[in-house]
Formats: structure tokens, C-alpha cells, sequence
């Protein structure tokens, strides 16, 4: 066991989310302490976020502005230095606003004559009311007479992405309050640009992230540091934490881990990796780092670490896996938020979209149901990786003896069920565990739309507190799900829809393009299949993905069998997980999926629901194949 004495500190690199904290190190602090390990978290994105977003920040970046020759100003940055006046005396009442502390602003901010206002502000000329298309206000019909809050909250947002536009332009091509420089990892075979950008000279994001690294640093005093990576975008800031820690204590431990290691860095053989980071672990790290916690108090030598990345002496990566049984998920823990500030996440509002905003809108506790997918199957998804692959649940009472724990710590009951896909039978238990206790929470989740979702089941989730599910419809065509083994035919997934609308949950629909075979004619008969689903109310959100190929989902190990052949992927060292393939139909999916975007954006503001779905198409494009009223006829049945 590991010796209690030993400090961890869990850190959040940028970019991740701004409106509520990552829950990774949540989870991993919540598991270290009821071990008895000294454990504590810093959220190093939000804190990056907001001394750039500060009177002081901006101060830095008009610096930066300023020492650009004028004829490398974009006039975006020519505009931010003409009105940093304005801008330095809003930031701080706007970023206030946005957490929730200064609510009055927005009077001011909804006045349209607080705030100044830069490119991403042209939006707004996109919001026509269908029922007033000549009116004089592009978001009273959104919002609606009393919606000032929400209005002010969206115009804020549109703000903040005005400055990130700067920071891009003027400081850091690279920056994204999201995809932050995510194309130096994102499926990158070879370390080289990345390790290019991070010898290159630091920008002033990145000396920030060096000041806030090392205040953590003295603020805790730990003696080993988890940096945990979900995604691409978060990598060129992990690094950078790590860059920072090792030129400063160079003695203290670093570990790498998360959601992109686990995908992309399972075939890692990159020695300069190791520069940075001295343990690189994959999937759950609950066990991972009990190993690793008792190998650096000399309990266990380091041939019997579990699932763990290590350089040698002579330079060579090597993979290091002794088996032993994972922490069953009923054992892992409540997730704690003690120590990350959440008074001071941002509340944007990206998307006017009811459900869209549930992303980016509001602090949710984050909470699993179930480890892993209890269905497993789809081709398109990693099923072959433990995340999705190894299913293990709890019981209603656990879950929700978690979930009273995270409201009595935080005061808060808004929970996001990150699962993959929860199971019915699971939230079923937990709605009327809910119900039983008397516990009032909101909450929404990912689901997947089979019939076990039942009239009956819908309104017993919606009594419990669901306000909102989404769910993979994907292609939206019976031949190509089944083909992708979805196990959902058009037909249930609307009767399922319907039955959560009628209960007052809102649906969102995860949609997609480009999978294998697909045609320009499936493409024609996907969208009328979604057009007749948002007509008959069984959706009132969708997004359409354009497919992407892995190496760890069925189609990327069995290409043959989906009809395409893959690209051959180059030596990788590094990062692997998309790979291209070739498909015979050729069709051109680029050009289709900005119709299907466009005519879904339309959808989702009740506009164009009458039209042929051929008008959306640029070019001649054949006549859908699909029933006239097949939902409704479906839903009849």
C-alpha cells in the first residue's frame, strides 16, 4: 500500500471546457482519498482562461498586438488595439456575469451598446424569425420578451470568442477555447511537430501556463503530478505543464494519462516523450497508479507495474503490463470537486439551441452510470478498447449514494451522465431509487434509442429528473444501420424519440455521413428521414458527423467486410487512431454534409420543415426514396 505521507496533484490541461470542470480528476482525487492518499486537483485550463480574459491579461495581449508590424494586424487585432479601451473595462464585469456573480450586467450587455463588438458578431444576421423574416430584432424571436438573461449570456459568449480570435491572431496561431493546437497530436505518427513547437520560443499563453504550472506547484507541494489528456486539443498544454514542472523539480514524478492516451498512444514508442513525463499509463488509471504509487514507496519493483509506458536506460520505450484485476466500478469512489473553484466556470451559450446549449451552459456534475457499453457492437466505435469494451455497473443505491455526496459537496444537483451509452435497465433502477429517497436532481445523458424505452419507462425517467437525452440515429437509413450493427431500425428510433418528447425530455440526435457504401442517394433519404422527425417533434436537436475511420473500430480492423480497402498508415512513433480508407462509390461527402448541416441548422429553428430536402443540395441530386409520412405512420404503429 502506499505510503499516505506521498502527495498527488491531478491537473486539467487546456483546452477543455469552460463551463464546468473535466471530470477525470474528480474521479482519480475521489478514488486517492478514500485510500487514504494525500490527493489534490487544479483545473490549469479555467485558470489560463481567465487571467488571459482579464483586465491584466488583455493588458499583455495589446502587447503582443502592438509589437506586430501593422501590416501583419488582421483588422480584428487592428480593432481590439483602436477599442482596448472598451475592452479592458468590460472583461472583468462580463467574465462576472458569465460565472453567475454579477447577473445586473446584462441589462447593459443586452443593450447591444456595452460590449464591443467584432466579427463573430456577424452571426447574428443568421437568426431570421420564419414569421417575421424583415423584423428588427435577430434574437427577441430565440429568446423571446422575457429571455434577457440568456440573451445577454449569448452575446457575452460572442464576445469572448471575439478575444479568442485575437489571441489567435495576435499571440497564438494555435489557440482554441477548445481544439487548442490539436493538429500537433491529433492522429500525428511522428512527435517531430510537436516537439518543434515546444522547443520554439513560448508565446504568451504558454509563459501564463508556466506561472499558473508552477503556483500550483508551490501551493500543494506534491511529489507526483497526473496530467490527464481527454482529448487532442488538450496535449500541447499537458506537455507544456510538464515542460514546466521538469525544468523547475525536475525530481518531482509526471504521468500521463486520459482518454487520448488511451486511444491514440497505445502503440507508443517515442523516447522523447519520456523528457516530459516519466510514467505514460493507459485506460482507467485507478489501478495503474496504485501499482505506480507503491512501486515510487519501493513496494513493488517496476517490472510489475500495470499498464504502464516507461523509457529504459537505453533510451528504448518499453510497455509494461502485469495483470491484475481493474477497481470494479462499485469500488472506485465518489468523484470529488474539492479544490477546483466552481464559482468560476463560464456559463457560455454557444448555440441558441436548447439542447445544444446543455454542452457549454451551466456547471453539471459530471457521473457514470456503468463503465464501458453493455451493447458493444456498433462498427464505427472503438469496442475493441477497455472503455468501451469492458461493461461493469452499480447498483441504484450506490449511484446514488454518489449523487447525494456530490450535492452535499457542492451544492449544486445538475448531473451530465457521461456514459457512452447508458443501459435502460440501469436507468430505470436509478430513477426510481431517486424517486424512493426523494432526491430532486436534473439531469441528461447519452442513451441509445432502443425499445426498452418504453411510454411508460420515458415519463418515469422525466419524473426522476431527466430533462434530456441524445442518442445515435447515424446514418438515418435501415440498410447502413444495420450494416454498422446498431441495432436500431428508423422506425423504433422514432417511436423512442416520441415517447421522450411527450414525457417534456428534449432529444438531441447524434447524426452521420460518409460511412462506408453510402450514397449520395442514402445521403437524399437520411435527410428526409430527419426532416420527418423534427416535423413530427420526435427531435428537437441534431448534429451530423462526418464518419472518421479508427484503427480500434471494426471497420478499421475489418475494412473487407464493410466493402473499402484502408490507406496504408505511416510508421507511427507517436499518436494513431484515424486512418483514411477508400470507398467505391466516391462520392463526394465533403460537399453533401454542408447541405446536411445547413438544412439541419434550419430544422432546429423550425424553418424549411415544408421544403423538398433536394433544395438543400447545390446540385441535382435524386428524389428521396423515403414514405411521404413514414414517421407518422410509424408512430402510429
Amino acid at each position: 500500500m502506499a505510503d499516505t505521507s506521498l502527495r498527488v496533484l491531478s491537473v486539467i490541461p487546456p483546452m477543455t471546457q469552460l463551463n464546468t470542470p473535466y471530470p477525470s480528476t474528480a474521479y482519480l482525487t475521489g478514488f486517492l482519498r478514500a485510500r487514504g492518499i494525500d490527493a489534490v486537483q487544479e483545473d490549469l485550463a479555467l485558470a489560463l482562461v481567465l487571467q488571459l480574459l482579464s483586465p491584466r491579461g488583455l493588458e499583455a495581449v495589446r502587447a503582443c498586438a502592438e509589437a506586430l508590424p501593422k501590416k501583419q494586424r488582421t483588422p480584428l487585432v487592428q480593432g481590439f488595439i483602436e477599442h482596448f479601451a472598451r475592452y479592458r473595462t468590460t472583461i472583468g464585469p462580463t467574465v462576472a456575469f458569465l460565472q453567475g456573480r454579477d447577473p445586473t450586467v446584462a441589462h447593459r450587455i443586452a443593450s447591444r451598446a456595452f460590449l464591443p463588438e467584432g466579427p463573430r458578431f456577424d452571426a447574428l444576421d443568421a437568426y431570421v424569425d420564419p414569421a417575421d423574416p424583415e423584423g428588427g430584432d435577430p434574437l427577441g424571436w430565440a429568446f423571446g420578451a422575457l429571455g434577457l438573461q440568456d440573451r445577454a449570456r449569448h452575446l457575452a459568449t460572442l464576445y469572448l470568442n471575439d478575444l479568442a480570435d485575437v489571441l489567435r491572431d495576435a499571440v497564438d496561431a494555435r489557440f482554441e477555447f477548445v481544439r487548442y493546437a490539436e493538429s500537433l497530436a491529433q492522429s500525428q505518427p511522428s512527435f517531430e511537430p510537436l516537439a518543434q513547437a515546444l522547443a520554439a520560443p513560448p508565446t504568451l499563453v504558454d509563459t501564463t501556463l508556466r506561472e499558473l504550472t508552477l503556483a500550483a506547484l508551490e501551493r500543494h507541494a506534491p511529489q507526483l503530478v497526473l496530467v490527464s489528456v481527454p482529448f487532442p486539443g488538450a496535449v500541447y498544454g499537458a506537455f507544456r505543464i510538464a515542460q514546466a514542472i521538469k525544468a523547475q523539480r525536475p525530481e518531482l514524478v509526471t504521468v500521463l494519462g486520459g482518454g487520448f492516451v488511451n486511444t491514440e498512444l497505445r502503440e507508443l514508442a517515442e523516447p522523447r516523450v519520456f523528457d516530459y513525463f516519466d510514467y505514460v499509463t493507459l485506460d482507467d488509471g485507478e489501478r495503474p497508479l496504485l501499482a505506480l504509487l507503491e512501486h515510487l514507496q519501493g513496494g513493488r519493483g517496476r517490472s510489475r507495474l500495470v499498464r504502464t509506458f516507461v523509457r529504459e536506460a537505453d533510451g528504448a520505450v518499453r510497455y509494461i503490463n502485469l495483470a491484475e484485476p481493474d477497481v470494479p466500478f462499485a469500488e472506485v469512489g465518489t468523484p470529488t470537486w474539492d479544490g477546483l473553484p466552481l464559482d468560476g466556470y463560464l456559463s457560455v451559450l454557444d448555440m441558441l439551441n436548447p439542447m445544444h446549449r446543455l454542452w457549454s451552459d451551466g456547471r453539471w456534475n459530471k457521473l457514470t452510470v456503468a463503465h464501458g457499453c453493455y451493447w458493444k457492437k456498433c462498427s464505427f466505435c472503438d469496442i475493441s478498447l477497455d472503455y468501451i469494451s469492458r461493461y461493469d455497473g452499480a447498483a441504484a443505491s450506490v449511484l446514488v449514494d454518489r449523487i447525494e455526496a456530490i450535492i452535499a459537496e457542492t451544492g449544486q444537483t445538475g448531473f451530465h451522465l457521461v456514459d457512452e451509452a447508458a443501459p435502460p435497465k440501469a436507468l430505470k433502477a436509478l430513477a426510481e431509487e431517486l424517486l424512493r429517497r426523494g432526491v430532486a436532481i436534473s439531469w441528461w445523458g447519452n442513451i441509445r434509442f432502443e425499445k426498452s424505452f418504453t411510454p411508460e419507462v420515458c415519463r418515469l425517467l422525466a419524473d426522476s429528473g431527466c430533462i434530456a437525452v441524445s442518442g445515435g440515429l447515424e446514418v438515418a437509413s435501415d440498410r447502413l444501420l444495420k450494416l454498422m450493427k446498431k441495432g436500431v431500425s428508423v422506425d423504433q428510433v422514432a417511436r423512442v424519440t416520441h415517447a421522450f418528447t411527450e414525457a417534456g425530455v428534449l432529444v438531441h440526435a447524434y447524426l452521420m455521413y460518409g460511412f462506408p457504401t453510402q450514397t449520395v442517394h442514402d445521403t437524399v433519404d437520411a435527410l428526409e428521414y430527419v426532416r420527418q422527425l423534427f416535423e413530427a417533434g420526435c427531435i428537437q436537436s441534431g448534429f451530423f458527423h462526418r464518419f472518421a475511420c479508427t484503427v480500434h473500430s471494426p471497420v478499421g480492423r475489418h475494412p473487407e467486410e464493410y466493402g473499402v480497402s484502408l490507406v496504408p498508415l505511416p510508421p507511427t512513433t507517436f499518436a494513431r487512431n484515424d486512418v483514411g480508407f477508400i470507398d467505391p462509390t466516391g462520392v463526394d461527402h465533403d460537399s453533401l454534409g454542408a447541405a446536411l448541416n445547413k438544412a439541419l441548422y434550419n430544422y432546429m429553428h423550425g424553418i424549411g420543415l415544408e421544403a423538398d430536402v433536394r433544395s438543400w443540395f447545390g446540385g441535382r441530386v435524386p428524389r428521396p426514396r423515403v414514405a411521404k409520412h413514414f414517421i407518422a405512420r410509424a408512430l402510429q404503429a
